[in-house]
Formats: C-alpha cells, structure tokens, sequence
C-alpha cells in the first residue's frame, strides 16, 4: 500500500468557480477518498479573507508564509499551482517552496495554461529565465497541460523525466445532475433561442468588451441570438455600461458564479459555447461543451481540439463571421463535434502527487 500522503494544496479556490479551483477540488476529494490528508491555502483574490471549513484563508503575505511554513513542519508536501501570466504567483510560489525546503521536502508543481503566456517561455521574458529555473529546479515533480508546455519548461535546463503532461480535463467535469432553470433564465432563453454562452473573469485577456461588440453585430442579421456570461459578476460594471449603450442589455444574461450542476446545466441547454482567452491551453470548458455536444466557437491558439470552429481574435468582424456560421446551421454544426477522450486524469494527478 502506499503510504499516507500529507498534500498542501495552494491554489484559488471556489467560490468563484474557476478553472484551477474547480481542478484542486477534485483533486482534494480523489486524495480524501484514497485515505491520504489534503488541506488547501486559497488565494483566490475573490474569496481568501472568508473562511470555510473547505479551505485555509491567506489573510495577508505574512499570514500565507506562516500557513506554508506551518503545514510544512506538520509534514505537508506543498502542490503549487501557477501559470507565466503572474509575477505575484512567480512569488508565492518561491515562498511556499522555501518554507518546504526548511523542512527537507520539495514541493510539487502545476504549471496551468498554455505554451505561450505573458512570461513564458523563456523567450518571452529572458530576465525572468534564473527565477523561472529555480522555480522549476527546486520542484520535486512538475505537472503541465501537454507536451507542448513540457518542451518549453525543459528549455530551461529541466529535466524532462519529472515533467508530467496531464490535461487537466477528467471524467469529474461530467457528472453532473441537471439543474432546474431560474424563471428569469427560461425567459431569456424562450426571447432567446439562439443561445450563445461563454465563461469569463472581467479581465482583459477574456475581451469581454469584444465580445459584447460582437453580439450587438450579430443581431443585426440573427435577432434570435443571446448571450449567456458563465462566472462572477465581479468587475462586470464596463461590460454592463457597453451592453446598454449599444442597446444589447436585453440581450444579454448574468448568469453568475454557478455551482457545478448549474454550470454543466447552463452550458446544456446552449446552441454554442463562445470562449475568446487565446493564452489558455485547450480549456476545460471548451472540452465540457464539446462532451456534451455543444458546438464550440472560439480563438485561434493552435491549441484548440477537433471541430472547434476559430477566429482571429484580434478581429471582432471574424469572431461574427464564426458566430454567424455556426448559428446559420446549428443541427449541422452539432453532427459535427467531435467529443473528446474522456480519462480519469484526476487519478493521473494524484497518483504523481503520491508516488516516492
């Protein structure tokens, strides 16, 4: 039997329901359910000062080092979780793995995203190189999204042998029990049937604004088309402002930070999934709707998996052109999706963060 493993995951974490979150979550429970000890530092900026009983606040930098400090003298192994779009992460991360290394463990680590980010890879950001590599150098073993990313971590002086691909999609994502629909939401959807949905944060690289643009083009020709924003509505105020003064607001729904069963029911009951971030790897969401046979439109990132249907993203004429395409023939459109391998990549995770 393997021995008990003591995991300190350091992570966001719902809510709001995000990507990495929603990830530890089932990582979290698959470690609980196979008899071995996980605890969560959340750093989501959204929800670390509130306390749960599913997580441990980071109230402030010094209270987050004495949290990795103190579960590392308990025999935690740090798991951390970052991607090359965030020099805070660069920072939390060195200081989780030193408080690790005082204690004689190395800490593990999730490298989120796709090949090309902000300051990844090292041609990117080549100042960044020896703090990249020490990040890199001091983890005991390195979890990323695809062999693509592997090759750009290894590039950095890495050994390749303790770099493990795993996507981050896994069976989990899928079961769900469908939801019953808000009133408000069935009406949007009867005024609406050609229903669009996609899943943001309001932050720049979702081009939510763009997106806005776009619907309010697209109407013009498809007056039965909605839009239905997936996520917390924190920062949505702009985004909000610009529907109404493109005179869209009736035509555009809040869903909100939904709870798993809401999400996978909201994403369902879509004629297509719209996802615009470009610096992502594949993204579970897309990989969710296309399981689900929901079409998927979105940005071209080289990255995108069979039958999605891309635009350039720096183009709000060509987001329209796919979006209009695809309404234009929704049967069509859903005969042609190609629903991706499902594995338990969850157990892949775990059985990594537990080996010697």
């Amino acid at each position: 039997m393997t021995p008990k493993a003591k995991v300190l995951e350091i992570s966001s974490y719902p809510p709001p329901r995000a990507g990495w979150g929603i990830r530890v979550s089932f990582v979290k429970q698959a470690l609980l359910e196979a008899g071995h000890d996980c605890k969560v530092i959340n750093i989501a900026p959204e929800s670390r000062c509130i306390p749960s009983p599913e997580y441990l606040t980071s109230m402030n930098g010094l209270d987050y080092a004495w949290k990795c400090l103190l579960y590392s003298l308990k025999g935690y192994r740090v798991h951390m979780h970052l991607n090359g779009n965030s020099p805070k992460g660069f920072m939390l991360s060195i200081i989780a793995q030193v408080m690790n290394l005082l204690t004689f463990k190395r800490a593990d680590l999730t490298m989120h995203a796709g090949p090309y980010q902000i300051y990844f890879p090292r041609e990117r950001a080549p100042r960044l190189a020896p703090m990249m590599k020490f990040i890199f150098g001091t983890s005991r073993r390195i979890i990323c999204n695809s062999d693509a990313v592997k090759e750009k971590i290894v590039e950095y002086g890495i050994n390749p042998d303790k770099i493990y691909p795993i996507q981050a999609f896994s069976r989990q994502y899928l079961q769900f029990e469908p939801a019953p629909l808000k009133p408000a939401l069935e009406a949007f959807r009867q005024a609406h049937p050609q229903l669009i949905c996609s899943y943001v944060f309001f932050r720049p690289e979702f081009f939510v604004e763009d997106m806005i643009h776009a619907i309010a083009k697209l109407r013009e020709t498809h007056p039965g088309a909605g839009l239905m924003i997936l996520g917390s509505d924190q920062g949505s105020e702009k985004v909000k402002a610009l529907a109404e003064e493109l005179g869209i607001a009736a035509h555009v729904y809040f869903a909100g930070d939904l709870d798993h069963d809401d999400f996978l029911t909201h994403i369902s009951i879509s004629t297509l999934k719209l996802r615009t971030p470009i610096r992502d790897g594949i993204a579970s969401s897309v990989l969710e709707a296309l399981a689900l046979g929901v079409p998927v439109v979105a940005s071209e990132n080289e990255r995108r998996p069979p039958s999605t249907i891309t635009y350039n993203h720096e183009d709000v004429a060509d987001m329209v052109r796919a979006l209009r395409e695809t309404l234009d023939d929704p049967e069509g459109a859903r005969s042609r999706v190609v629903k991706p391998e499902i594995r338990d990549t969850v157990a892949e995770e775990v059985a990594v963060l537990v080996g010697p």
